[in-house]
């Protein structure tokens, strides 16, 4: 399967910026849809972005859309997620995951992706 490794969670002040990365190795590559998840203590993970390896097309939940932006850099390979006017509400463990086949329906749902990687806590002060 190959791995996946978060870069860069850290600690912001709320309105910050951060831009968290997830290196891909080896056999996870040949995935074609890279996602950015986020879990709360004692709930589920929740999707925020994914996007296609290809043709780079993205989709973004609503907790999402308009702060955060995911891309991908194939040179690397990385996928990158550059987080906006973050609020304490935002704190949490951040996930990078892959999958390589799975239903547009269901693309925000962890159940879809079959490698992730470790985690990496982001933290919101107010």
């Amino acid at each position: 399967q190959g791995m996946l490794m978060e870069l860069a969670g850290g600690s912001v002040q709320a309105g910050g910026s951060l831009t968290l990365s997830c290196e891909v190795f080896g056999s996870a590559d040949v995935n074609n849809y890279f996602a950015w998840f986020r879990q709360h203590p004692g709930r589920e993970r929740e999707g925020l972005a994914v996007i296609e390896k290809g043709e780079g097309t993205t989709w973004y939940a609503d907790s999402a859309k308009g702060r955060f932006i995911i891309s991908r850099d194939n040179r690397k390979p990385a996928v990158d997620l550059q987080m906006n006017n973050l609020q304490p509400g935002d704190t949490g463990v951040y996930y990078c995951a892959a999958a390589r086949y799975l239903t547009l329906s269901r693309i925000l749902q962890e159940t879809m992706y079959d490698t992730w990687g470790q985690g990496t806590q982001v933290t919101v002060a107010a």
